[in-house]
């Protein structure tokens, strides 16, 4: 792996309510003006882009991502989307007019989880179904940018004659926006070995993620990929400080805080996790730190996704883990802590530059 083609990404957290893991409540955190704030510290500090979330009852994460991209010049939104809300051909439509307009800035992240799905009519209630459906959805998206005069039958879409305007221009080999997936069950593990450019993981230790790249890797030569080799990524909060034992310090004293509040503004994933999210769950009882800096108490207090394990430590510290994971084969890095706007320019000002100025980060 060159250091080339590893990229950092931040979040934006998309929420209706302020306070989202810790944000400090403000008037207007959701709005245009706010929000663009935000993008502007990613694009100042040295950022690719961000991942913005989505799910029913947020702010439509595709119209914020237009609108980031209209306030910016080389911010990259990692839109997140999710089939049944979307129908493949309009996704096709829209996201290659956004690429268009942008000349290339769009990604895109498919969530396939459970959502409130009755609210917008979505009726594929099971997993194995979603995700079938998602595995499809994502080949006959690639279809619709690549292809022209489409005509698919399948078991959930179906498409005559369709030619999506206008067409996605390639740019230095990259034929259309690259489409990243999450999952850790079987059913999730098969779209991604077959159909995504990009699997992302959560804050799992370097046993597992290694664990699960070799699965993925034999699944794609099983399953017969015919696209290029499968991409992997880490979604995972990041807490620096000065001094190891001042992020130390700081981190035992937000679980606490996130006790008191019995994790009220944390918990993304209530009701029945999903087997990702399980997995992260789980690690509390191998130990409250693992491997150098990976602390799974926070999951206990509701974390949820990426907030549900940290990497803590000094700049340095956590350097060296994200190195660790890289050598894995890692190389696209989604990171976050909060307050967000204040750690978009910390990281960016003392994490980003040991990440992208050592020679040894990408060496194992």
């Amino acid at each position: 792996m060159s250091r080339n083609n590893t990229e950092f990404l931040w979040y934006i957290p998309n929420q209706i309510a302020p306070g989202h893991r810790g944000d400090p409540t403000q008037d207007n955190h959701n709005s245009l003006d706010t929000l663009t704030k935000h993008a502007h510290a990613i694009e100042a500090h040295g950022w690719t882009g961000a991942l913005i979330g989505t799910g029913w009852g947020r702010p439509d994460t595709f119209t914020l991502a237009t609108a980031l991209a209209a306030r910016t010049s080389t911010f990259e939104p990692l839109v997140a989307i999710r089939p049944g809300y979307w129908q493949p051909a309009h996704l096709a439509s829209a996201a290659a007019t956004l690429d268009h307009l942008t000349a290339g800035r769009l990604r895109i992240n498919i969530v396939s989880g459970k959502d409130n799905l009755a609210a917008y009519g979505n009726t594929e209630e099971t997993p194995d179904k979603r995700y079938d459906r998602t595995r499809e959805f994502m080949h006959v998206l690639r279809r619709l940018w690549t292809e022209e005069n489409v005509t698919f039958e399948g078991q959930h879409f179906h498409l005559v004659n369709s030619t999506v305007n206008p067409r996605i221009i390639e740019r230095n080999g990259r034929r259309h926006p690259k489409l990243y997936f999450g999952g850790a069950s079987a059913a999730a593990e098969k779209v991604s070995a077959t159909e995504a450019d990009v699997q992302l993981f959560w804050g799992e230790p370097l046993e597992d993620i290694a664990a699960r790249i070799a699965r993925l890797k034999s699944l794609a030569t099983s399953l017969d990929r015919n696209l290029p080799p499968l991409e992997f990524g880490l979604r995972i909060t990041t807490l620096i400080r000065d001094t190891t034992e001042e992020a130390w310090r700081d981190a035992e004293a937000k679980v606490q805080e996130m006790a008191r509040i019995q994790g009220q503004g944390w918990q993304d994933h209530r009701g029945a996790p999903a087997v990702g999210q399980q997995r992260l769950l789980d690690l509390q009882a191998r130990g409250d730190v693992l491997d150098d800096n990976l602390y799974t108490t926070p999951g206990r207090y509701g974390g949820g996704g990426a907030g549900t394990t940290w990497l803590v430590g000094s700049a340095a510290d956590v350097a060296r883990s994200l190195k660790k994971y890289a050598a894995l084969g890692i190389s696209h890095f989604i990171l976050s802590d909060s307050p967000y706007l204040t750690e978009i320019g910390r990281q960016g000002r003392e994490l980003l530059p040991l990440l992208r100025e050592r020679s040894d980060f990408l060496q194992p």
